[in-house]
């Protein structure tokens, strides 16, 4: 029974990482900024992945991986880890993670989308309904009426537009990963996909001139720490067990699993962050996630 539902219950799994990992990172990232908390992460999961596969694959880099693996996982790892995750990662300063992980509910529309036209997979008129309940739950909690009755945004538009950016780097990069994984392993695969996100981010720290403020990063015991919480959480064990569920299950409902942080994460905001939520942030939280469950029925 369970190893009929590995994918799904790897999937389930990621939602539970990745929760830890969103408040981590925003902790992070109000202290050091975007920029340095994406490459230290991203070396401290090369560590941890390069040590995982010296042990368990008796390889310290993944030598076995074809050229199409690299070349699909590499341009997977500059999508999603490079692009995605340094406009969500700067989105926690502006919105924060609680609602950054709800506007990442629409992975799954993104993703159905993208597999359905690149992959073949198949989208039907539930998804559909899915995508408008995603959509209106959203909405529910990220516009307001003010005292003119009109409609506005209760968060800024900058922090709202980064998070979309963040939803179109993890759907392309879930995407690509499938292309270029097969049955290859995912843990092996999550590695080269950093290799080329390390790659990414070192150019841009180097062309931006950022680099003292990734190496000052170190200084700071808090946040590093929270930085290793997240690292583990999030591309070492989180995106891992990500590209375990895609290969054992479709990507759509992979994603659907994986979008229910929305609803993980209120409880730790409301407690460790002290934010005010409302009935309108757990009404619409639950009418995405009741969304995203759609894709998988």
């Amino acid at each position: 029974m369970i190893q009929a539902y590995s994918g799904e219950l790897a999937a389930l799994l990621v939602a539970v990482f990745w929760t830890i990992t969103a408040l981590a990172f925003e902790t992070a990232t109000r202290k050091i900024g975007s920029m340095a908390v994406n490459m230290i992460r991203l070396l401290f999961a090369f560590v941890f992945l390069s040590l995982f596969s010296l042990f368990f694959r008796h390889m310290f880099l993944p030598f076995d991986a074809t050229a199409k693996a690299w070349l699909w996982l590499s341009l997977s790892g500059l999508v999603g880890f490079v692009f995605g995750d340094y406009f969500l990662f700067a989105s926690y300063r502006l919105i924060s993670s609680r609602i950054s992980m709800l506007i990442m509910t629409l992975v799954p529309i993104v993703t159905a989308f993208l597999g359905w036209l690149i992959l073949d997979e198949l989208m039907t008129v539930q998804h559909m309904i899915g995508m408008i309940l995603i959509v209106f739950g959203i909405s529910l909690a990220i516009f307001n009426r003010s005292e003119s009755k009109k409609i506005e945004f209760k968060y800024p538009v900058k922090g709202l537009l980064f998070a979309f950016f963040g939803v179109l780097g993890q759907s392309g990069g879930l995407i690509l990963s499938k292309i270029g994984m097969g049955d290859y392993s995912p843990f092996a695969s999550t590695q080269i996909r950093i290799i080329a996100a390390v790659i990414g981010f070192g150019l841009l720290i180097l062309l931006t001139g950022r680099a003292k403020v990734v190496f000052g990063a170190f200084r700071q015991r808090n946040a590093m720490f929270a930085v290793t919480t997240g690292s583990i959480f999030g591309p070492f064990l989180g995106v891992s067990f990500s590209l375990i569920a895609i290969q054992r299950t479709t990507t759509g409902i992979a994603s659907t699993l994986m979008a229910i942080v929305p609803i993980l994460i209120l409880p730790p905001a409301a407690i460790i962050y002290r934010q005010k939520i409302g009935w309108y942030d757990i009404i619409g939280a639950s009418i995405s996630v009741g969304g995203v469950v759609l894709f998988f029925l």
